[in-house]
């Protein structure tokens, strides 16, 4: 209907028809706002008629605002149930669209990652046990006798002075070599829970002790002044350096695979005699392979023995330890032992999957 001041009933019907004809098939509220606007609004046919009344005749306005009323209620009535029906509809997608299974698990924080270290120190103990060893654990604070003395280390030998040992404060005195010391240090070595076995457990024993130890270096690229050994003994009659190496070969299978060998250079430790470099062979991740240090080993000490009671001449043993962060840098490939001790989940999430 063109905008003019004429009332023209036959038109404005028609139009205001129209605009419900068009709610009926409205399907969204948008839609529904446009045709209002369109059909109700400012400039829409109904409200230029209703403008237009005033200018028809007396005699014609009653029938003309009569006939305004009814198409406005037409038309109201027709959008309002629509806009219900609408409203309802889009209510029920929107709940539908956001509705939320309860029963999901969920993350509410990121997971974490394992340090493959202590992975890798189980690994450890499953191969010990695997041959029926046991895994044994001493206290991190330790007397001297148990570090040092129990193991043949001298009162003057250079391991026990303050620049190898974290001493624990306590009473100090001077022994007849005149070294001045406490009766209590951070372990050294997981070496001092063996003769504390042998003591408890007798023989035959073997033991594989796996565990935290401290030293004063710096932390640097290779070493750190708190990491980890795994220290292995055996008592029993008739034990050689052949049964020492037999382990050894097998141990290095577990930890670097089948190609892996083991091989023993001669040393001196106070606690073993003889004693031997441990060194080892196996196909690096990049293609190649060498001879690299890996621990230290020997037949135990007779010395030892008699520490803890036994005869030399009855019983032999054999001892050897490795150091678990020097086993994971080669075990991966790692080149910074910073990486072991920052302790960034980016470093431990590499080793989700891993071995």
């Amino acid at each position: 209907m063109a905008q003019s001041a004429v009332f023209d009933a036959q038109a404005v019907t028609a139009a205001v028809n129209e605009g419900i004809g068009k709610i009926e098939k409205a399907s969204s509220s948008e839609e529904l706002k446009a045709i209002k606007t369109q059909y109700a609004g400012a400039e829409s046919a109904m409200t230029q008629a209703s403008k237009a009344i005033g200018s028809l005749p007396a005699d014609q306005k009653k029938e003309a605002g009569k006939l305004m009323g009814k198409l406005r209620a037409d038309f109201g009535r027709a959008f309002g149930a629509k806009q219900q029906q609408i409203k309802a509809e889009e209510e029920q997608r929107a709940l539908a669209a956001e509705t939320v299974d309860m029963t999901l698990p969920i993350r509410r924080k990121p997971l974490g990652a394992r340090h493959p270290l202590p992975r890798l120190m189980e690994d450890v103990e499953d191969f010990f046990i695997s041959m029926g060893w046991q895994i044994s654990a001493g206290p991190e604070v330790e007397t001297e006798w148990y570090d040092f003395d129990a193991l043949n280390f001298g009162p003057d030998h250079p391991a026990r002075q303050m620049q190898d040992t974290f001493y624990v404060k306590g009473n100090q005195a001077k022994d007849a070599a005149g070294f001045v010391g406490s009766n209590m240090v951070l372990r050294t070595q997981t070496s001092s829970d063996q003769v504390r076995a042998l003591l408890t457990r007798g023989v035959p024993l073997y033991i594989a002790s796996p565990g935290r130890v401290f030293r004063t270096d710096e932390l640097d690229a290779t070493h750190t002044p708190v990491f980890h050994q795994c220290e292995a003994l055996a008592v029993d009659k008739h034990l050689t350096m052949a049964d020492l190496k037999g382990v050894l070969d097998k141990l290095a299978v577990a930890m670097f695979g089948p190609e892996a060998k083991t091989r023993l250079r001669p040393s001196y430790f106070p606690f073993t005699e003889p004693s031997a470099e441990l060194d080892l062979w196996f196909p690096d991740k990049k293609g190649g392979a060498g001879w690299l240090e890996w621990g230290g080993c020997g037949m135990v000490n007779p010395n030892v023995l008699k520490s803890a009671g036994l005869d030399p001449e009855v019983y032999t043993g054999f001892a050897f330890g490795v150091g678990m962060e020097r086993t994971l840098l080669l075990r991966h490939d790692i080149n910074d032992m910073h990486d072991l001790v920052e302790g960034d989940v980016r470093f431990s999430e590499q080793f989700v999957m891993g071995e």
